[in-house]
């Protein structure tokens, strides 16, 4: 299977590809977001790297422009990514680290997480084979290997939430960060037996779902089994959306649809509910 590894140009993504330079069955992908005036840079560099490499090279400019927010350059990027993967029959690489990960659940805390938020980046379309390693794990890397690596100016503008909370850690001590590190290992597991729990209850998806499971439970119960079980459909809801449409499961009459965007419906009988497609 060809590994798609998705290359910014920043130290992160270059100590990843540099990992695997020698792996024939790299695709090196990048995504040019057309957000900072020198952003084609970035994709050059990138682009000789795969050369030097003698890699594949996939790429996509997009021209999103200085007030494009994170989330919608996330969502561009990740689209970009997955058409690669899709193209090559490939699976994902990416060089998301341990840093990410604490910077990660501080954010869904600001957020008001649940606990998913507390467990990031467990994807399991994706792989993240720096997951363990410490940011300055890869900057000795990079020196050892005398890695040559872009700069992104954004990652220091006060703009953008996350390089808040960026700087705000490069001030934690070692033992707050090994608490963290065990936090995210304790909630990863206790995500794993939720997950568990969740596809117990979601069994016999060819005949739809029970609807008396939805009735029975309390609401927070049943707002985190329909989550879980739209999430299957590649279906993503806020928390009032889900909780209007377990309103309708429990309540409306047999024979009815519940609209779940422009994309999919719930179809719900008299004992049991479908999600469909419109």
């Amino acid at each position: 299977m060809k590994k798609i590894l998705a290359v910014s140009g920043g130290i992160d993504s270059v100590t990843l590809l540099h990992i695997f330079r020698d792996d024939p069955d790299v695709v090196v992908a990048h995504f040019d977001h057309g957000i900072r005036p020198n952003s084609a840079d970035d994709l050059l560099f990138v682009q000789k790297l795969a050369h030097d490499y003698g890699l594949e090279f996939e790429a996509k400019s997009a021209h999103l422009g200085l007030g494009a927010s994170e989330a919608l350059a996330r969502q561009a990027r990740y689209d970009f990514l997955n058409s690669i993967c899709e193209k090559h029959d490939g699976r994902l690489y990416v060089a998301h680290h341990l840093d990410d990960v604490y910077e990660s659940i501080a954010i869904n805390c600001l957020r008001g997480t649940g606990w998913r938020g507390l467990a990031p980046f467990r994807n399991p379309a994706i792989e993240r084979p720096l997951i363990s390693w410490r940011k300055k794990d890869i900057y000795e890397y990079a020196a050892k290997y005398q890695l040559h690596f872009r700069q992104d100016q954004t990652n220091t503008e006060d703009d953008y939430l996350r390089n808040r909370i960026r700087a705000r850690f490069m001030y934690a001590n070692d033992e707050q960060k090994i608490q963290l590190r065990e936090l995210y290992r304790r909630q990863c597991a206790i995500a794993k037996e939720i997950e568990a729990i969740l596809n117990e209850c979601l069994r016999d998806s060819s005949v739809g779902y029970s609807r008396d499971v939805f009735c029975r439970i309390d609401d927070d119960s049943a707002l985190e089994l329909l989550r879980g079980l739209l999430l299957r459909y590649q279906v993503s809801q806020t928390r009032p959306q889900l909780k209007r449409a377990i309103a309708a499961i429990r309540d409306y009459a047999p024979g009815k649809k519940y609209p779940l965007g422009k994309d999919h419906f719930i179809q719900i009988t008299k004992y049991r509910i479908l999600i469909k497609k419109a």
